[in-house]
């Protein structure tokens, strides 16, 4: 009985076995045919692209993606990608206060049927656009060798850039800051170098990303006061000055300072009158080396 079951069983898979291979690829074939033919929906994120004008400026975002729902057959949805079908926003009239998307925005395969958008719209805000000239700001990082300092401030080319932007924007905007300039270590000499400029605020763009900044180092410089210094007069004999003496203040590298003695500052005024007889103000000249003079007054009377 057991193998008379299992006979039974074995025919059921084997007899005709070529009829039943065929009409079970037709039942396959009918069952895709008509799957594929039904009816289907399908959501899908795709891109937003937007013209907008140039002389105004939209200042609520587009949406970067839209929710599209799609309705067609299963087989052309299984083949549709959301790169396929970015949404186009013409926007270069600047005067739509609110835009709601329609199935005339995308172009999806014959077919397909767009039927929901989410969201379905957005408010737009426009205001003027405007140009204006930012001055560019380079701070200074680090701390010069010692006994040198950084002269000035740094100064950069080109010392201003061209912003654009809202005008609500724009007009707020000080300056255009560039990364700081890293004097560690420097010694004396001037130094140039490409700094990047930090992005401005908000919807404002700049015409440039870099600029080239200048730094001046020089030896650091300590001032000292010479008061009621004696004038000496030359170029004539037994004359004096009035006043006979004055104050000298230098300004000196630090270690020329420290070195300096008194008798090593002398105010002298120059008479240079053919004449036997007169009087003349006199400029009054000092020199030291490496160093800067200021002298008060800086002329005297002299008679003769």
């Amino acid at each position: 009985m057991a193998l008379d079951i299992g006979y039974r069983i074995r025919a059921l898979f084997t007899d005709n076995l070529n009829l039943k291979l065929v009409s079970l690829a037709v039942a396959l074939f009918l069952y895709s045919l008509v799957h594929a033919s039904q009816e289907a929906q399908r959501s899908l994120l795709v891109s937003v692209v937007g013209l907008t004008p140039s002389e105004v400026e939209l200042v609520t975002p587009i949406p970067a993606q839209v929710r599209v729902t799609v309705r067609g057959p299963r087989s052309l949805l299984d083949d549709l990608h959301a790169d396929d079908i970015p949404l186009h926003l013409d926007l270069r009239a600047g005067s739509e206060t609110h835009v709601t998307f329609d199935a005339s925005m995308i172009a999806v395969p014959p077919g397909l049927e767009v039927v929901q958008f989410d969201p379905p719209g957005f408010d737009l805000q426009w205001e003027e656009r405007i140009v204006r000239d930012i001055p560019v700001e380079v701070g200074i990082v680090g701390t010069p060798a010692a006994g040198f300092v950084v002269k000035g401030v740094p100064l950069a080319d080109p010392a201003t850039v061209r912003a654009r932007g809202p005008k609500s924007e724009v007009v707020v905007i000080q300056h255009a800051r560039a990364d700081a300039f890293d004097v560690t270590g420097l010694t004396e000499g001037r130094y140039t170098r490409q700094l990047a400029l930090d992005r401005l605020l908000g919807r404002v763009s700049c015409d440039t990303t870099n600029v080239e900044a200048t730094v001046v180092v020089g030896r650091e410089v300590t001032e000292r006061t010479f008061t009621k210094v004696a004038v000496a007069v030359i170029g004539r004999a037994n004359v004096k000055a009035q006043p006979s003496d004055v104050d000298v203040r230098l300004a000196c590298p630090s270690d020329v300072v420290r070195s300096l003695r008194p008798e090593q500052v002398v105010p002298r005024a120059q008479v240079v009158s053919p004449t036997e007889h007169g009087s003349d103000a006199i400029p009054v000249q000092v020199t030291v080396d490496q160093c800067e003079v200021h002298v008060t007054p800086p002329s005297v009377i002299v008679r003769w």
